[in-house]
């Protein structure tokens, strides 16, 4: 009797490296609507979430905002390593002191200080008074940006007590909703600002009424992916360094929920020795091992202790390791044999890098990922690191490989086992990506996609999917390039692509 497609257990066992574009599902049967698609699940044995998205601990995708954005949509930020210490630390208790995704980082200053010039305010319209000049004081008053330029340079040059404007009323709790924002500035219709204060007087952040507004237009937010603490979750990066010993101690102060390794080649004694290490000095604490592509590099990571695995070896597309090293699988291939032995460990796994658009995301979870990690797709946005730049008439962002000599240069060579060498050797590139809008806005879009994806598949969730797989319920086939070609848009003299 002739057969639809393979089962995946045949498909990925004959010697071929698949990538996400060469395969494709055959449809199942649909009994269920598009909205009974739950995409709830994990990301390390014990770190649910609510949506299987993580944002890439790359310096130009990853720091405190998209980490907010990212934990109020459902899923998880992995703050990136590529900085000192205590600054990813604050990055760290900056997220989870939030429970709206916006993200000021206002100066702060005491009564007798002088704004010297509009750099005093950085990348925030305004500077916070408390009495000791530090968020974990009282807090006195402000001076926005526009006030302060209508003054005349007498005046500018005076101490800023002097045309500070009081707080009196301005305090909300640091926990406030969305909702309870909106709700405050409704009341408050004379003022455009509120200062986000905890129990102990210490100041958080501003947010402004049109910054509130501006999110409200999108689509709406749930509760997020809130911690036991209370707080939203959040990720950091870690080597395995002697050094990396400290900087663990600090995110641990700080709260971190989860410690991802940032490796380009888990499998090494380096990284099986800290992950034992971490898990003997803070058992509670969950550690994502990796990367890894083969079933061998994920049984001595899972035996370590490894709560968690990240999958992918030059999938990226500013990755160039395959290309420089001729190391690497394709991601499809690579996603499916590591989430087959890691299955029988109860190891959930995040298919990291090779991302382009909703369809990949289905292929990875379907094939047995838990979540996908996201570089390139969330870079460009608002949220993501570093300003906005204009090429060829366009406005772009930066984005760049951590293996780009670049990033290198800032640390990032330990990723790559080469921070001792003395010749250094990329393994990724610098480029600039178009501005995307806000990510609040276009992943909601983006898991609807993924749950239609899944309907056509006949799976509700996840672990339907996965039980479908491994059961050989549903079928794959390997995609000619001719079949890509038609499977994409084709034979139009000209045409708009809008996913939303």
């Amino acid at each position: 009797m002739e057969e639809d497609g393979f089962a995946a257990t045949k498909l990925f066992n004959q010697g071929y490296s698949y990538t996400y574009d060469d395969v494709i599902f055959l449809p199942h049967y649909i009994d269920f609507p598009t909205d009974a698609v739950s995409l709830s699940t994990r990301l390390t044995r014990r770190v649910p979430l609510l949506a299987p998205i993580i944002s890439s601990p790359m310096d130009t995708v990853t720091e405190g905002c998209m980490a907010s954005a990212m934990a109020s949509l459902g899923g998880l930020g992995i703050i990136h390593s590529n900085l000192p210490t205590d600054v990813q630390a604050s990055m760290v208790r900056s997220v989870k002191s939030r429970r709206v995704p916006i993200l000021s980082t206002p100066t702060f200053m005491s009564a007798s200080h002088r704004i010297e010039s509009l750099d005093d305010f950085e990348s925030c319209p305004y500077v916070l008074v408390t009495q000791s000049g530090s968020p974990s004081s009282k807090l006195l008053g402000y001076v926005s940006r526009s006030d302060w330029l209508q003054l005349d340079d007498h005046k500018k040059g005076t101490r800023i007590d002097t045309y500070m404007t009081s707080s009196d009323e301005l305090v909300v709790p640091w926990n406030y909703s969305l909702s309870q924002m909106d709700a405050y500035f409704q009341e408050k219709r004379e003022r455009d600002l509120a200062v986000l204060v905890r129990e102990e007087q210490e100041v958080v952040d501003v947010v402004t009424r049109e910054e509130v507004e501006k999110v409200k237009e999108y689509p709406r937010l749930g509760a997020g992916t809130v911690g036991p603490d209370g707080g939203w979750r959040v990720g950091a990066a870690l080597g395995t360094r002697e050094v990396d010993k400290e900087r663990l101690e600090h995110l641990v102060k700080a709260g971190v929920d989860v410690v991802v390794f940032d490796s380009s080649q888990g499998n090494s004694i380096y990284q099986i020795e800290m992950i034992k290490y971490v898990k003997r000095m803070y058992p509670d604490l969950d550690v994502v091992g990796g990367n890894v592509v083969t079933m061998a590099q994920a049984e001595n990571l899972i035996n370590a202790g490894a709560d968690g695995l990240r999958v992918g070896m030059g999938s990226g597309s500013i990755c160039t390791t395959q290309e420089v090293c001729a190391v690497g699988r394709g991601q499809a291939t690579a996603v499916y044999k590591v989430a087959s032995i890691a299955s029988q460990s109860d190891v959930p796994v995040i298919a990291d890098g090779g991302i382009s658009y909703s369809g990949h995301i289905v292929k990875a979870l379907v094939l047995g990922a838990s979540t996908v990690m996201m570089g390139g797709f969330l870079a460009g946005s608002i949220e993501s690191p570093g300003a906005y730049e204009y090429q060829n008439g366009s406005q772009v962002k930066k984005y760049r490989g951590m293996g780009s000599l670049e990033a290198m240069t800032k640390g990032s060579d330990a990723r790559y086992l080469g921070d001792k060498a003395k010749l250094k050797i990329a393994q990724g590139v610098v480029g600039a990506v178009a501005d995307k809008g806000s990510v609040l806005k276009f992943i909601p879009y983006t898991m609807q996609a993924v749950k239609q994806g899944f309907q056509d598949l006949g799976a509700s969730s996840l672990q339907s999917a996965h039980d479908l797989l491994r059961k050989g319920v549903l079928r794959l086939e390997v995609r000619t390039g001719a079949a890509q070609v038609e499977g994409g848009v084709h034979g139009l003299v000209s045409y708009e692509k809008k996913a939303f």
